[in-house]
């Protein structure tokens, strides 16, 4: 397909927003239409995004859906958790196909995420119906849908090596024990005292340790591969980096298999996805930084299987996401805009 879509950006001020406008910039089909943010005086773009300037020339706009969906194919919603879910149902409403950054639709119970979130859920109708955005994994669903839920970071890095091999039984469920790093911009733009750079600089520490909001995300979607619950331990570190983030994940396998029998497995399970890395060394985040790529490999230590997998954060783990559900649902070639 070569025709163009008109695309609009729900809250367009934040690190996500700025990196998904730098990827649709290169999309040959793709046109920014509209961004928005709550800044009633209108500003232009290069005043809150100066990379973007003399690129693009727009104003910020204050959301008024009925004027946003005008002329537009989809819109892109960068809004935080609830926040999102708000307005969703109105854009879809309005005709838009809509790319959901926030976590409001990844989840598939509404109690579980009124329970991680700790906010009502605006739009609980939709839960649990909604394409999880992953299209090596869940193409089908986002090709035919009209809302798609872009996933979490942490989880994208988690599920996309352990999937296939949960799938084809190599490893078991239990236990599973995911350890990651990520860069600061994983915070987000908006000021933060424990992400001040004399707070973060030269220093390394975990948090949401035994409560972060990713858990409920990577058990949810694994099980669907691996036929039974899953209970992951995710301990998330800052680290004092712009982006990236490196997972090590550790889980037995299954009847002995060895590490030869896993790798095979995901390279035949990846073989045709462009955007999907196995290799024998081990990844490291500035292999993957600005680009589409999830890297990964698999090690064996003392009767545990180990995997190491690294994705931009910014990227694979969320805008290049975003821009490769864009690909699928509309039917373009998924590198478009990211190679």
């Amino acid at each position: 397909m070569n025709d163009t879509v008109n695309v609009g950006i729900v809250g367009a001020t934040g690190y996500t927003a700025l990196e998904l406008m730098k990827l649709l910039l290169r999309h040959p089909h793709v046109d920014i239409a509209r961004i928005t943010s709550r800044d009633e005086s209108r500003p232009h773009l290069s005043e809150v995004h100066s990379t973007l300037r003399d690129r693009l020339n727009l104003n910020f706009e204050p959301l008024d859906v009925g004027s946003f969906a005008d002329g537009l194919d989809y819109a892109f919603c960068c809004l935080p958790h609830a926040a999102s879910a708000a307005v969703v149902g109105q854009l879809l409403d309005s005709g838009l196909k809509v790319i959901d950054f926030s976590a409001d639709y990844r989840l598939n119970d509404v109690a579980s995420f009124e329970h991680w979130y700790k906010v009502e859920h605006p739009d609980a109708e939709r839960v649990g119906k909604v394409a999880y955005g992953i299209p090596e994994l869940f193409r089908s669903d986002i090709r035919s849908a009209s809302l798609v839920a872009n996933p979490g970071c942490f989880p994208s890095s988690a599920i996309i090596p352990l999937a296939p091999l949960f799938k084809n039984g190599l490893v078991k469920s239990s236990p599973l024990i995911v350890d990651s790093k990520t860069g600061i911009s994983g915070a987000g733009r908006k000021a933060n005292l424990k992400f001040h750079y004399p707070e973060c600089n030269e220093s390394i520490t975990a948090y949401g340790v035994g409560t972060h909001r990713h858990m409920p995300e990577i058990d949810q979607i694994l099980n669907r591969f691996c036929g039974c619950e899953t209970e992951a331990v995710f301990t998330p570190h800052l680290t004092p980096m712009d982006r990236g983030i490196l997972s090590t994940i550790y889980l037995q396998n299954a009847d002995g298999r060895t590490d030869d029998e896993l790798m095979d497995c995901l390279n035949e399970f990846y073989r045709d996805e462009p955007f999907v890395r196995v290799t024998s060394q081990i990844p490291a985040t500035k292999d993957v930084t600005g680009t589409n790529f999830c890297d990964m490999t698999v090690k064996s230590c003392r009767g545990m299987t180990i995997i190491v997998s690294a994705l931009d954060n910014m990227v694979k783990g969320a805008s290049g996401a975003a821009v490769q559900n864009l690909n699928a649902m509309h039917g373009f070639d998924e590198t478009l805009g990211l190679m």
